[in-house]
Formats: structure tokens, sequence, C-alpha cells
């Protein structure tokens, strides 16, 4: 409800003299309800007075003031030293003693609403029998006659704010429209219940209570908070103007708030009135009264953002952390066992959280993540993110973004205050996390994910030297969970006319699709996932449904990602954040370590509870990873991001993501130490960022520089070593060489080839040399490492071809008969000459085509002799 525990709680009563008032009055309320004349209205509502008393008698002694919220620090760290980051109430709201409110706005509050506050027990019987004859008049037992009291009203609020509290949107609802419901019985039950509190707290606390439980608009609570957002003070010291106008807005806060100069009028004229009752009351004088009465709001009104809550949280670009570890904590097991109570303890407060955000690199972060993703961007929705992980722990160190922290819908959409809406260099969405966390749906992540298929690959045995086929083709099926899946998907590759054989190390730091997918058809699917999985991928947004994925029955959870013939390529919507913490696992030896915010929370008392627990799994063998990081090592070197390894010389892996529609761009890497994953995209839209120019740049070249900077910055702080070099049976795998077969019969071939445990696949005849039938060349060639089982195709040759023989200084009748044998029987002989030497004569100079070109045998072969030292024609030569 608010900020502190107020001073005096469930001290000593009212006056025995107030109590009696309060239980006369209680008890022969039903009698005077005959004798004010409201009897016809309670008949009109279905209430006759003998069931009145009846709903009194059923009704609860007492409602409590209870414990008013405490504040709630958040801290992260600076130089090493925790630092305060926020002040995080449950509601806006900051609660005062009694003697910290001015006497303007006690004496507002009580000229205003409640003349007789001092005298009555709760209820004010005076004020009863003026709104009993006014409800006849009106037809119902309302709060237009003025009769509710102060106290009558803190009943209200404090069923109000208990209605808040509820765990489900149902049952909140229900219970605030009972709470504010125009009724006999509800009206019934806020008198008895204002009695109550009347005889068990004093009236300095009934008054403190309600000043700082009241709302007053645009999400503030109580009268600290609104004297602060509204005039940019204190409630210490308002002047009588100030004082009334925040009392104005009680009655009817969406509409006399002072958020707008559109709600002034309505304002000003409550205002007014409680002016002209404080004068009457004589606690402000004659000069006072004319110069509040003259007074405008805008003479006094200073909008001013809260001091309090995620939006004020201190260090540049740290607000979407502080929400996104508010949300967190709110769900540790220290605060309560179940959620309901851990959402009442966050509200009761008193809680110090000691985040793990690093304010230092945040800030530096949020510099760049500016500098290359501006959120002034008009063209097209950009959104940027920059986070980075602790490899070895899952501490989050920074979570920096290019959009500033707004809750407010953005203009121009879907349910957007026209008057009160989020520019477009603003959003209330974390890009960096899940949607249950104040994330969206997350973003395609393009070839970031190959690296969960390079795991797996080599979980099962296979080596970066395999080489595999990145030639675009058609894939007819794949497997699933052991059983294929029939699809007719044909890949493409990012370059245009990329293809061949090549190493999977290859295919990796150049990230080549076709042979990604190749990969992936020798694996399992499910298999794929699962590694990924163990790492801690998952979707940002859980599915609602599974139809909408009805080819993957077999995945369990709705946040599992979802397998289709692409999705070894990153068509999965994921959170950025959840990309750090995976590559941070390949990092620490593919020991995985879930993210964590919160490294400490302290209650009330002083008292530390702990953080959230390291959370550690060996998710990949420490020598697959070892390879997987060897062959990502080149991605920044020579791969798709070359130029992104930092100056300072740390060992650090990466790889790049990109969409096939080039909207989100993505390089995730790590040191041994800290891993980050820097991000931009459209928010909105499909706009390629290869065709956008921004302040460095193609956007999508940029990612390279981005990355580099921010994890340049991150080992400032956090210096990683070197990896462990994998063993190079892990880099073989168990790969096989293709047997060198040129020149065997195809029965010899298929031998060899079976004999390998490798597919022996007829190619059939091709134009060459050699024997008529024998083995011509293989693909791939011989030497090359393939996976067991793969396919060797056969070439025979029909002979028809062979390589011209060296020939050069023979003889002319040598020459001719060297070619002859070669199966080349159609030899001329050149008329022209190269200058000899005069020992050279009549040899042969050159050869076209030249010595070792494969060609037809019916060929004709031109021979070239040197002549006389002249160039001229020997005279025998012929």
């Amino acid at each position: 409800m608010s900020a502190q525990k107020t001073s005096a709680r469930r001290t000593k009563p009212v006056s025995a003299v107030g109590a009696f008032v309060g239980f006369v009055g209680f008890s022969a309320l039903a009698g005077l309800l005959v004798t004010i004349g409201v009897t016809p209205a309670i008949a009109v509502a279905g209430v006759t007075t003998t069931s009145t008393i009846g709903v009194f008698e059923s009704l609860p002694e007492y409602i409590e003031l209870g414990d008013l919220p405490q504040r709630n620090e958040v801290l992260a760290y600076s130089a090493g030293k925790p630092v305060h980051l926020a002040t995080v109430y449950d509601q806006n709201r900051q609660e005062l003693k009694y003697d910290q409110i001015s006497d303007n706005l006690k004496n507002a509050a009580i000229d205003g609403e409640d003349k007789r506050f001092w005298d009555h027990g709760g209820v004010d019987m005076t004020s009863l029998v003026r709104a009993g004859v006014g409800t006849v008049a009106g037809g119902g037992l309302g709060d237009s006659g003025g009769g509710s009291t102060l106290t009558m009203q803190l009943v209200r609020n404090i069923k109000m704010q208990q209605a808040l509290e509820l765990p489900t949107q149902e049952e909140r609802l229900k219970a605030y429209n009972e709470a504010t419901k125009v009724s006999v019985s509800r009206k019934l039950e806020e008198m008895k219940l204002a009695i109550g509190l009347a005889k068990k707290y004093p009236k300095k606390d009934i008054l403190t209570g309600y000043l700082n439980i009241a709302y007053f608009g645009d999400q503030t609570y109580g009268v600290q908070a609104a004297a602060q957002h509204y005039y940019g003070k204190n409630a210490t010291d308002l002047s009588p103007a100030e004082a009334a106008s925040i009392l104005a807005i009680v009655q009817s806060p969406n509409t006399r708030n002072l958020s707008d100069p559109k709600y002034y009028d309505a304002n000003v004229a409550r205002r007014d009135v409680i002016l002209k009752s404080m004068y009457a009351q004589e606690h402000i004088d004659k000069k006072q009264f004319d110069e509040a009465i003259a007074s405008k709001p805008a003479d006094y009104v200073k909008l001013t953002d809260p001091t309090q809550g995620c939006k004020a949280a201190t260090g540049n670009g740290s607000q979407f952390f502080c929400d996104y570890a508010v949300q967190v904590v709110k769900e540790m097991s220290q605060l309560g066992s179940t959620q309901k109570q851990r959402d009442a303890a966050w509200r009761n407060g008193g809680y110090t959280i000691q985040t793990t955000l690093n304010l230092d690199l945040n800030g530096a972060q949020k510099e760049l993540i500016d500098a290359y993703a501006p959120n002034t961007e008009a063209r097209f929705a950009l959104g940027g993110v920059l986070n980075s992980v602790e490899a070895d722990t899952g501490r989050i160190l920074t979570m920096a973004q290019n959009k500033n922290y707004n809750q407010l819908a953005a203009c121009g959409s879907e349910g957007a205050d026209p008057n009160a809406c989020a520019p477009a260099t603003d959003t209330g969405i974390n890009y960096s996390v899940d949607r249950q966390y104040g994330g969206g749906e997350g973003f395609q992540t393009g070839s970031t994910f190959k690296p969960f298929t390079l795991l797996n690959w080599l979980q099962n045995g296979h080596g970066l030297g395999e080489i595999v086929n990145g030639t675009p083709r058609a894939f007819p099926t794949y497997t699933q969970c052991g059983s294929p899946v029939g699809v007719n998907y044909t890949p493409k590759n990012d370059a245009p006319g990329e293809g061949g054989n090549m190493t999977v190390e290859n295919a990796t730091y150049r990230s080549v699709n076709v042979s990604y997918v190749n990969m992936a058809q020798k694996l399992d699917y499910c298999e794929i996932r699962k590694t990924a999985e163990s790492l801690g991928v998952h979707l940002a947004q859980p599915r609602a449904t599974s139809a909408e994925f009805a080819d993957d029955t077999s995945q369990k959870t709705t946040s599992s990602v979802k397998t289709n013939a692409s999705f070894v390529l990153g068509t999965n919507y994921i959170a950025p954040l959840t990309m750090a913490a995976a590559y941070a696992g390949i990092a620490n030896n593919g020991t995985f370590c879930r993210p964590i915010a919160i490294d400490n929370v302290t209650d009330a008392d002083g008292k530390s509870l702990g953080g959230q627990p390291k959370d550690c799994t060996q998710a990949i063998d420490p020598q697959v990873a070892a390879t997987a990081i060897y062959a990502m090592k080149k991605v920044l070197t020579i791969g798709t991001a070359p130029g992104a390894r930092t100056p300072d010389g740390f060992d650090e892996f990466g790889k790049t993501g990109t969409t096939d529609e080039a909207d989100q761009i993505w390089l995730v890497g790590s040191s041994t130490k800290v891993a980050t994953v820097a991000w931009m995209g459209n928010t909105v839209g499909k706009q390629s960022l290869r065709y956008v120019y921004g302040p460095n740049g193609q956007y999508a070249g940029s990612r390279t520089a981005l990355w580099r900077q921010a994890q340049t910055i991150a080992n400032t702080q956090y210096p990683g070593g070197q990896f462990a070099d994998p063993a190079p049976s892990s880099i073989r795998g168990n790969s096989v060489a293709v047997p060198n077969v040129q020149g065997q019969t195809p029965e010899a071939a298929r031998a060899a080839i079976a004999g390998a445990g490798l597919t022996y696949v007829d190619g059939g005849v091709q134009a060459g040399g050699g024997t008529p039938g024998t083995v011509l060349s293989t693909n791939p060639a011989g030497g090359l490492q393939l996976s067991k089982g793969s396919s060797v195709t056969v070439y025979t040759t029909d002979g028809s071809q062979a390589a011209v023989p060296e020939v050069g200084g023979k003889e002319l009748d040598d020459a001719r008969s060297t070619l002859t044998q070669s199966g080349f029987g159609n030899v001329a002989v050149s008329g022209e000459y190269e200058k000899g030497d005069g020992k050279n004569e009549c040899t042969v100079a050159a050869v076209e085509p030249g010595a070792g070109t494969v060609a037809g045998k019916d060929t004709g072969v031109t021979l070239k002799l040197y002549g006389n030292k002249n160039g001229k024609a020997p005279k025998d030569c012929r």
C-alpha cells in the first residue's frame, strides 16, 4: 500500500465516549434509517428494516489498517561495489508519518470531506441524515449525499487495495467492483467497519492512513507521491491551493487529476469548494483564500516523473534490467512457498535486492547500441540489444537496449491514449528477455542456431574435417525422433554461387546453409533440439496451442523449440539473453549455467535470504565444446565476421546470424569468461538491414564492429584466458578417407569403397582417358574425409580422351611416336619456328594443346620446333 510503517500502529482506541457513541450509533442504526425516512429507499432495493439489522449483525467488527508496505531497494554494482539502482513499490506510493504531512493537506481533507472528523465515532450521524434525505429524493442509498466520512472512505480504500492484491484478474475485478459498487449492503458494511476502525485506532492514524492510501490519478497513490508527481515537491509543505487541488482529485481521480491541462477546469471546480470550506473553518485567512482562489493550476503544477520504480532507475539504460530483476525476485522461494505468498511479501516490502548488473559496463554498452542502432531511426522500426553474461556463473552483467524505457502504449497502436502515449523512441517491451518477463515473441536467430547442429554432429562422432556438400538441391526427407518426415525442402545459400564439397569446419566459418542441412540429414532433428535445450534454448513466447505445430508431435512443452525442415537454420523466435547464455555454456567447457539476475536478498530485519542459486549442468562434453569452439574461432577472423576479434588478444569465438530477408542480424560470441550477444533488427516489418545505412555504415555490416567494441568493454573487467585445444581425434572424428580407386575396375572400386564403410554409387560413363570401363574419378575425391555410410559417386571412363604427353625437347620423330602411343594420331608441325641455339634445331619447342591437357584422341596436336639462330627453318627438319 505505501512505503514505510507508520509510527503508531494498533495503539490506544478512541475515547470511551467516542466508542460509546459509535456503538450506540451502530446499534440504533436500523431505527435511525426509519427515523430519517430511508426505509422507502431500502424497500426499493428489496431490503427490509429487519433484514438490514441482520446484515449489520453478520458483518465483521473490524478491518485492519495493517502494516503499510515498506520500500524495496534494488542495488547494482559500480566499480565493484553495491550502489543504488532503484526504489520499487508495488504501487507508486510513499508513506508519510502524521507530522510529515502538511497542515494544509490535513485541513483540506477534513474540511472538504468530513468536517466533524475529530468528533464522530467513524459514522457522522448529521451527514448520514443529510445523505439519507438526499437519497430519498435520488432514489438510492449511494455516496451522492456526502454521508461517507474519511473513516468510511479509508475502509473503502483498504478494501479496494485488498482487491488489487488478489491472485487472479477475475478475483481482483470481482472484489474491486464489490468494494466500489453503489448499494445498501456496501454502505452498511462501510459504516460498521468505520465504527470498528474508530474504536481501534487513534484519529491521527486514521487520517494518516487515508492520506497515504488514497488514489490520486495517473498511477499515483498517497499524498507524498501525488505532491512529488504533480508539483515536484514533498507533501510536507504545500500551499492551500496545492493541497486543495490534490484533495480535489480523490472523488474523481480519472477526470480531476493534474496530469493534463484538459482536467484543470474540473479540478479547479472541486478545489474551490474545498478552499471555501477551509476558509469557513478558519484554517486559512482571507488573504490566503483570495490568493488560492485566484491561482491557476498552471501556476503551480510541475509534472515530475516518479522517483521510485524502474523508470527512475539510476544508470544509463538500466531500466529494462531493473524491471526484469524485479519480476525475477518475485518468483524466488525466499519470499514464500506459493506465488500468492511471494506477491504479498513483495507488497509488504522492506527488501534490499542486490542484482548482478554491472552499471559501468551496462552504461558503456548502452552508449554503443544507441550509436549503432539509434532509436531515432525513422525509416523502419529498429531495435537493438547488447547482453553480456558471465560464462561460469550465468550472472547477467549487462542488458542494454536502444529504446527508452516507457510502459505507455506506443502512439498509434491499438489501445494507446493519444494524449498519453509512448513516442517511437520508447517502448515497454524488453527485447532481451522472454514474454513472461516483459519481452516480446523473440526474434528469428538465423545462423546463430547452427552451433547446436555442429555440437550434435560432434556428439555423434563426426569430425570437422568431414566433407559435406553445400550445393543447393532438394531434400525430400529428414529424420525426427527416429522416424522419417517427408518434405520437399530446397534451402538456399546466402552467397550467390556458393556450394560444392567443403569441410564442416569450412561450412561453419563460412556459414553455408545447404552444408548444414546436409549435416542435419545425417542426424536426428529431435536430438539436435535436445542439444539446444540442454544449453537453455527455448522459445521466447510459449505457444498457446500445439495445432500450429502438428508436424512435430514429439514436442513436450510449449516452450520447446519448433522443429521443421528449416529449423536448423534458425527459424525459431528466441530472446537474445537466451542465446547469450547458451554460448556462455559452450564457452564454459560445455557447462551451462542458467541466467542469474539476483545475487542476494535481504529482508526488512537485515537477514540475508540468499540469491538465485547457481544452477549449472554439464550439458556438452568438454571435448565436444572445445572442438566446436575451434571451428567457430575462425568466424571472427576469416569467416563471416572478419575483424570481430578484440584487439586485446583474448581468445574468442562467435557466430553470425542473418534471417532470409535480413530483417534480423546477430553476432553472438564469447571469451572464456564473458559471452556477449549483439542483435539489431526489425521490431515491426521486414526491412532488409543490408539496404539501409546507419551512423556506422550498412546496418547489417556494422554488427562486427558493434560486437567487437561491446566485448572489448567486457574484457576490461572480466579478462578471459585461452580455450583448450581439442584432441586431433576430436577434430577428425570417426570419419573415413575416400579410397583412391582411379584406374581400377568398377568391381575393385566397389569393394574398396564398401571396405571403407562408404556407399558405392555408379555415376556412369564419362569421356576420359585410361582404359575404357575403368574408374576415371570419384566425388568426393580420394583422400577426403567422409562420414561412414556416406555415398561416393564413381565415374568410369570411355577411353576417348587422353592427356597430351610431354614431348618438349624431343626430336620430331620421337615426339610423333610418343603422341601416337598416347592415342593422338593427328599430328601437325607448325610453319613457325622458335629461335634455336645451334644445337636444338628440329627439336620440339612447344606443343598445342599443352602437355597434360586432357583431350579427345582425335584432337589435332600441333608441334612447334626450334629453327636456326635467326628463327628460320633448317633445311633437314622435315
